[in-house]
C-alpha cells in the first residue's frame, strides 16, 4: 500500500477495511494544508463510500457515472435546437434508436451476476 493520501486511493481500495485506512491517511495529510476539506471527509464518514455496501464485484460499476453522464450528453446534443422533449415517450424512443443504431454502446455493468444479492444492512443517510 502507498503511502501518498490522495482521493483516488481511497474510492479503489480493494475492502471496506482498506478504504477506511486510505480515508483515515488522507484526513491527517489533508489537515494540514486543507482543514476544511479534512473536517468535511470526516463529517461524512463512510456515508461518503456507500457503494461498499454492494458486493465487490458491482463496485466499479457503482463509482462511475460515466454511461449516465454520456447518455445525458447524447441527449442534450440531439434535442439542443429543441430545448425540451415533446413528450416522456419522446426520450425512451430516441434512447432506443441511439442503442439500436449502434450511435451509444452500453458496457455490461461489472458485478451483473451479484445483482440480486442483498447489500449489506447499513443505514443509508438520504439526505447525503
Amino acid at each position: 500500500m502507498t503511502t501518498t493520501a490522495n482521493y483516488n486511493d481511497m474510492i479503489y481500495a480493494a475492502t471496506r477495511e482498506e478504504i477506511e485506512v486510505r480515508r483515515k491517511a488522507f484526513i491527517r495529510k489533508w489537515r494540514l494544508k486543507h482543514r476544511a476539506v479534512a473536517d468535511s471527509l470526516e463529517e461524512a464518514g463512510e456515508r461518503l463510500f456507500a457503494f461498499t455496501r454492494l458486493p465487490p464485484s458491482q463496485w466499479r460499476s457503482a463509482r462511475t457515472t460515466n454511461a449516465i453522464e454520456r447518455l445525458h450528453e447524447e441527449f442534450k446534443r440531439r434535442i439542443k435546437t429543441q430545448t425540451v422533449l415533446p413528450s416522456a415517450d419522446t426520450a425512451a424512443m430516441l434512447f432506443w434508436a441511439l442503442l439500436a443504431s449502434g450511435q451509444i454502446n452500453m458496457r455490461k455493468v461489472d458485478g451483473w451476476q451479484t445483482l440480486a444479492t442483498k447489500p449489506i444492512d447499513q443505514l443509508i443517510d438520504l439526505a447525503a
